[in-house]
C-alpha cells in the first residue's frame, strides 16, 4: 500500500503507473533511495507545492524518502486500485502475474510539456538533460 500511494501521487496517468511502479522496485532492488519527490510534500504536509526545491529536501521526516533508504512507515494517502494494481503481484491460476513494468529505469522527471507524464532515464546523465529541459519550462512558466 504505501509503494502504490507513493505512485498515485507520483501520476495520475494510468498507462504510466505501473512504469513508475517498476522504477522505484528498480530503486529498492539496487539500494538507491526512492527519492520520491511526494514524500516531500508530504513530510512538508504542503500538497499545494509546485516546485520541489534543495531546501525542501532537508526536512526532518521519517517519510522524506532523500534522506532514508527504503519505503517511508506507511502511506502517504490511502491508494487507488489502479495505484495498487500497477504494484502488486497477482495469482492467476498457477502462475504469479506481475503488474509492474519491467525496465531498467531508475530516473524520471516532469516532461517540460507539463502533461503530468514523465521522461525516464537509465542513467544519470541522461536524467540531467531530462531535469534541464523540465527546470527550463518551469523558469519560462515562472514557477517557484
Amino acid at each position: 500500500a504505501t509503494l502504490a500511494s507513493i505512485v498515485d501521487e507520483e501520476t495520475a496517468n494510468t498507462k504510466e503507473k505501473p512504469v513508475v511502479a517498476g522504477l522505484y522496485l528498480n530503486r529498492l532492488k539496487v539500494g538507491m533511495p526512492l527519492q520520491a519527490d511526494p514524500t516531500i510534500k508530504f513530510s512538508l504536509q504542503d500538497f499545494g507545492l509546485r516546485r520541489i526545491l534543495y531546501k525542501h529536501l532537508e526536512v526532518e521526516s521519517p517519510y522524506n524518502t532523500y534522506k532514508y533508504a527504503g519505503l517511508p512507515p506507511g502511506p502517504l494517502r490511502i491508494p487507488t486500485i489502479r495505484g495498487l494494481d500497477a504494484v502488486l503481484n497477482h495469482i492467476q491460476g498457477m502462475e504469479s502475474v506481475l503488474n509492474y513494468a519491467r525496465h531498467d529505469y531508475l530516473y524520471m522527471c516532469a516532461k517540460e510539456d507539463f502533461s503530468g507524464t514523465h521522461n525516464f532515464a537509465s542513467t544519470l546523465a541522461e536524467h540531467s538533460r531530462n531535469a534541464q529541459r523540465y527546470q527550463k519550462a518551469l523558469n519560462r512558466r515562472n514557477v517557484h
